[in-house]
Order: structure tokens, then sequence, then C-alpha cells
């Protein structure tokens, strides 16, 4: 009789567990998408003052790198933090300077409105197919409805400029859908490995920052970050390296394992709103119609996709 009593206790229990790590996951991917707003805004402004994408990645990993180094050091390097030397050399090349120069050139071919909803719509569609087929998440019809919503909204952010493009721009996307793939490819094998969040950020940025930083101070000029003000290097060694390249890598692996990758994936759609608003004090750019009513259907989207209705 007693057990009978305990089981709607214990049910009870364990929806208010369930609860509360869909609310911390819900509350990591808005983290995220955020930080990726304030990333995608502050690169703009970087890029304006004279810097080229290759140095905004010097930026990150170095500065991300040397933060998680020391975490590093006290894990057992033989098996790298418990992820292993193979996994993590893959996850670093698919969320590390790789996957930032891919989508940085793409930008050289296409437009910026390309870049917004051909990179996030690949990583958000692809996320989700491969979530289903082979971790097994259930899609559903309201996750589906939501992901569509949430794809349309991408394209009018866009606005008018994604149909307007010069002939090469068709190289351009490729390397969008590529760099979408990569990180789609990253949110399912931190959730199909059970990562732990802490354990990948570091290993990506500690990994990236040995690869990468020989290499741009071998073929880079240092001089272009002697040409810029310091307070614009310190600012884009905050927002790149501490906040996009620590936190945001964390939040973002903290929600798969608890959501799931089909729906963390959905979060970095808001970044492109999310870059709107805090561009305004930033550039000076005001969002147009277009923008605002993007924004608001990606959220509906995103709505949608994560709230679960009740009966």
């Amino acid at each position: 009789m007693k057990a009978l009593h305990m089981n709607p206790m214990l049910s009870v229990f364990r929806q208010s567990e369930h609860s509360r790590k869909g609310l911390a996951g819900i509350g990591f991917g808005l983290i995220t998408a955020a930080i990726w707003g304030a990333f995608i805004a502050v690169s703009r402004q970087g890029i304006g003052a004279g810097l080229q994408a290759a140095d905004l990645a010097f930026l990150r990993y170095l500065s991300a790198g040397l933060i998680l180094l020391p975490w590093l050091l006290r894990q057992k390097i033989s098996s790298l933090a418990g992820i292993g030397w193979p996994q993590g050399l893959l996850l670093s090349f698919l969320a590390g300077p790789a996957f930032v120069m891919v989508g940085a050139s793409g930008y050289l071919f296409a437009p910026l409105a390309h870049g917004a909803v051909i990179q996030l719509g690949t990583l958000t569609l692809l996320t989700v197919v491969l979530a289903t087929c082979l971790l097994k998440e259930p899609l559903g019809l309201q996750r589906g409805a939501g992901v569509l919503i949430l794809v349309c909204g991408l394209i009018v952010t866009a606005g008018p400029t994604l149909f307007q493009a010069g002939s090469s721009a068709w190289r351009g996307d490729i390397l969008f859908a590529c760099a979408g793939a990569m990180w789609a490819l990253f949110s399912i094998l931190m959730r199909r490995w059970q990562v732990n969040a802490l354990a990948a950020t570091a290993v990506v940025s500690v990994l990236s920052a040995l690869i990468y930083t020989p290499l741009w101070l071998i073929f880079a000029s240092v001089q272009r970050l002697q040409n810029v003000p310091l307070w614009l290097v310190i600012e884009q060694v905050v927002v790149q390296g501490i906040l996009s390249g620590v936190v945001a890598l964390f939040c973002f692996s903290r929600a798969v394992n608890l959501l799931g990758a089909s729906r963390a994936a959905l979060f970095p759609a808001l970044a492109p709103g999310a870059a709107i608003l805090i561009g305004i004090p930033l550039t000076g750019d005001i969002p147009t119609v277009m923008q605002v009513l993007g924004l608001l259907i990606v959220s509906s989207g995103l709505l949608v996709t994560v709230i679960k209705w009740r009966k």
C-alpha cells in the first residue's frame, strides 16, 4: 500500500525535474542566441574598422584558449578530459577556426542576408533531420511546424536582398551551407557522445588556439591589430573570446545536453534579430519593418517548437 502511495509522488517529482531541466535548457539557449547576436554585431563593427575574419578568429580562440587552458591541464590529458583525442580533434574542426573561416569566406561572394538565412537555415533543418534519423529524437507535427515558421522568419528578416545577388553568389551560398552543416554535425556528435559541456568548451578552445595561433602569426599581419583603437581590440577579445568562445559554446553545449540536439539548434536562429537590436547603439543601423517582423516570426516559431502544450 505504501508503494502505491509513493508512485504518484515519484511521478510528480520526475515531471517537476523534467520541467526544470527544460526551462534551464531554454535559458541556456537564449543566452547563446543573445551572445551570438552580439558576436555578429561586434564582428561587423570590427570588419568595418579594418580587421579581417582571420584576425577576429585569432582574438577569439587565443583568448578563449588561454582562459580554459589551466582547467584542461588539470584533467587527464591522455583522454583529453574524457572526450578522447579523435573526438576532440573532430569537434574542434567542426566548431573551431575552420567553422568561422568557412562561414566568413561566404561573404566574399554573397551578401549578409544569404549568410543569415542559408547558414542558420541549414544548421536548423539538418540538425532536426539528423537528430530524428540518427538520435531517434521525435519530430512531431508541432515541432515540424515550428521549424518551418522559424525558417520563414529568417527569410523575412533577410528581406528582398536575399534574392538580389551577383552571378557568383552561389559560391558563397555553398560556403554558408557548409558552415551550417559543420555546426549541425557538432550538435549531433555532442548529443551522441554525451560530451560534458565544460570539457567540450575547453577542448575546442585550447586545441583551436594551439593549431590556429601559429598559422595566424605566420601568414597574417599584426599591423592590422595595431591600426585599430585599443578599445576595439579589447571589445573583440571580450565578445569574441570570453563571451562567444567560452560562455556561448558552454551554454549551447548545455542546451544540447538538456533539450536534445534538434531543439537546441533552433535558438541560433534568434541571433540575427539579436544582432539587429544590439547593432543599433554600435553602428547606428535602425532595423526595418521587415526585419522586426522577421524577428517576431522567428520568435513565434521558436515558441511553437519548445513549448509543450497542455491538453
